[in-house]
């Protein structure tokens, strides 16, 4: 029997909208990271005058990336075991 929290959310409902609204917020970094290369004109990140910006908000971008991979990873065991 499948977890429902007070709201009659289950849990693996809930797990997919997290792993959903993280992907929404990569794809806002990704935005963000495109704006930031365009007004600085510089879109190598190995050139010393790539935005600072840019490069923390790619370090969050690929930590988030890795989590969702974590998450879809017990998504799938969660559906197999169900």
């Amino acid at each position: 029997m499948q977890e429902v929290s007070r709201s009659g959310i289950t849990g693996e409902l809930q797990l997919s909208a997290l792993i959903a609204d993280l992907w929404w917020r990569v794809d806002l970094m990704n935005s963000d990271i495109l704006e930031e290369e365009a007004k600085a004109g510089v879109f190598d990140v190995r050139q010393q005058t790539y935005p600072l910006l840019a490069l923390n908000l790619r370090a969050r971008r690929d930590n988030l990336v890795s989590t969702i991979s974590v998450l879809e990873a017990r998504a799938r065991l969660v559906r197999a075991a169900a």
